[in-house]
């Protein structure tokens, strides 16, 4: 089982979330960041455009300005909440590698 299923679940809730509050959609109108998602076995990339997730598929983009790093059983468990995001990142069950200000843009997705 891949996780390309669950990853586009977050982008439909990420969609909706989008559409209803005003607030994350202002901070999102005008970014544009390619972002990688690396699961050692499985790699998807996307494009954060104007508060729009496109371009969701398999494989890497060349130059992303983000790359998510992690395992398949780790993003489930974030996904699932039973692993909190803060709690992944400070025992390295994920790093992120991306300049600060568009890693934050992170956030929004979850």
């Amino acid at each position: 089982m891949t996780m390309y299923g669950a990853i586009q679940e977050m982008i439909d809730k990420f969609h909706r979330k989008v559409e209803k509050d005003e607030k994350v959609r202002s901070k999102l109108e005008g970014v544009v960041k390619t972002i990688n998602i690396d699961l050692k076995e499985e790699q998807y990339s996307l494009r954060l455009d104007n508060a729009q997730i496109h371009d969701y598929k398999e494989g890497m983009i060349e130059n992303a300005d983000i790359i998510f790093t992690s395992t398949p059983d780790n993003l489930q468990a974030m996904i699932d909440g039973t692993l909190r995001p803060m709690k992944a990142y400070i025992t390295r069950k994920f790093t992120v590698k991306g300049k600060l200000e568009d890693v934050m843009h992170l956030k929004n997705l979850f």
